[in-house]
């Protein structure tokens, strides 16, 4: 009998089969494609170098068990995955793009990769199947290029219920309490939606549909910049369809992140609950266990379950993440937005069950690196020294567990600018401890990427 663990959960729940072989396809931003089309707001279009976002596929070396394998753009370091096998993660089959492109995506590169495709199509048996991170068209062509059936719902459903506007009728429709605002398919939706919640004193976020990591959202502190976008909007002409919710600002507590696996019957298992770590709306990590209390955990697993019910009336199974906002007077908004995906949560969880045991904290992070160069990972471990967490018989418990290696380089040798990241998981004793970790660390990575 196969060992209850995170990822035969999700293949019992998605294929009915612990012991098949999912093949993970990273494809980082796929709201990208179920973008494509859509109305957008203005200035919402600029992003993070699309070099270092699409080698964030790296990451799903993690949820690879013995029999599975990751499509990836470019080898894993060796001493990077000498390191991850040291702590019995990264154990499947790693399938490398033959000409990877910095701009495209996993999925393209595997498309435009004759070596990549064949295979895939050796590994189909009956009890093999191709999981992304989310189901756009260019997953599904792939899947029926190499014959993998996917482990997850069409891309019509995907981007159906992944759209902000859904989660928000969702919301409304369930009862659960909604954050102030309102749902806008026109211009004229959009005024009455600023005119009754952007008032003097209040702030309001306008968020395109489909949009992602902070981008397709605008933030208006005053009624004057409500006017200014509306005469925009108007100005760009077309049919004045916009694709938007409008919420209040609210002064929080906490972010809150939670997720839980969705099977094909409709059934619901809860998984975790996160504090996540934002700034100006882009996701920057989480911290675990978070400070909540059993009645209010109680209350996500709950709302779990109501929108666990709604997205199975969609025809959507598999994993979904949800935001959620503790407010400042004690308020809990245990639906913010759906993501009917994976989400970095996700790529942290087999790492959890084995290492952020009782008594330990996890803070999952990314090091923000101007590198001048490009760095092996045996020179980060040398930077880390014996913050590095590691496994053994000697193993401490505690230090820096680096869970994606190849965004640090990965816009410097596409010939971008030098910006990269480094992911790390730092568990510690308690939410101190992890701070501290997090700060050392940056020390020492700074000084590594200073060096001629």
């Amino acid at each position: 009998m196969a060992a209850d663990t995170f990822t035969t959960r999700l293949k019992t729940a998605l294929v009915g089969d612990a012991g098949a072989r999912f093949v993970y396809l990273n494809n980082f931003e796929v709201e990208r494609a179920w973008a494509r089309g859509e109305p957008r707001l203005p200035g919402t279009g600029l992003s993070f170098a699309l070099a270092t976002v699409n080698r964030m596929e790296e990451v799903g070396v993690l949820l690879a068990e013995d029999v599975d394998a990751v499509v990836l753009k470019a080898p894993v370091d060796p001493g990077y995955a000498a390191y991850l096998e040291s702590l019995g993660l990264a154990a499947g089959a790693r399938l490398v793009a033959d000409q990877p492109d910095p701009d495209r995506c996993v999925t393209a590169d595997a498309l435009a990769s004759p070596r990549l495709l064949a295979q895939l199509r050796a590994l189909a048996d009956g009890r093999t199947y191709l999981l992304p991170l989310g189901v756009s068209p260019d997953e599904e062509r792939l899947a029926e290029a190499v014959g993998l059936p996917l482990a997850a719902p069409s891309a019509a459903v995907c981007k159906r219920v992944n759209g902000k506007i859904f989660s928000r009728e969702l919301v409304d429709a369930a009862g659960l309490t909604p954050v102030p605002g309102a749902v806008c398919r026109t211009l004229d939706e959009l005024a009455a939606a600023l005119d009754t919640h952007l008032t003097r004193g209040n702030r309001v976020v306008v968020k395109e549909s489909l949009g992602v990591s902070g981008r397709g959202m605008v933030v208006l502190d005053d009624p004057g910049r409500g006017e200014r976008l509306l005469r925009m909007l108007t100005r760009r002409g077309g049919t004045g369809a916009v694709s938007v919710v409008v919420e209040r600002w609210l002064e929080k507590e906490a972010d809150l992140n939670y997720q839980f696996i969705l099977d094909r019957s409709g059934q619901v298992r809860f998984e975790t609950v996160k504090t996540a770590l934002t700034a100006n709306g882009v996701h920057r990590g989480h911290l675990f266990p978070p400070p909540l209390r059993p009645d209010q955990i109680t209350r996500l697993a709950e709302a779990a379950e109501v929108i666990g019910k709604a997205l199975a009336g969609e025809g959507y199974f598999g994993l979904v993440g949800v935001d959620a906002i503790l407010a400042v007077d004690g308020t809990l908004y245990p639906c913010l937005e759906i993501n009917a995906r994976f989400n970095m949560a996700t790529y942290q969880n087999r790492v959890a069950e084995r290492y952020v045991t009782a008594g330990r904290y996890a803070l999952a992070t990314a090091f923000e690196l101007r590198p001048g160069r490009a760095h092996s990972f045996d020179e980060v471990r040398t930077a880390l020294g014996g913050l590095l967490y590691e496994s053994g018989p000697a193993a401490r418990g505690t230090g820096v567990l680096i869970n994606n290696f190849a965004t640090l380089n990965a816009a410097l040798l596409a010939g971008r600018e030098p910006y990269g990241r480094i992911y790390a998981i730092c568990i510690g004793a308690d939410a101190e401890d992890v701070q501290r970790l997090r700060t050392a660390a940056e020390s020492a990575l700074q000084r590594m990427v200073a060096q001629p």
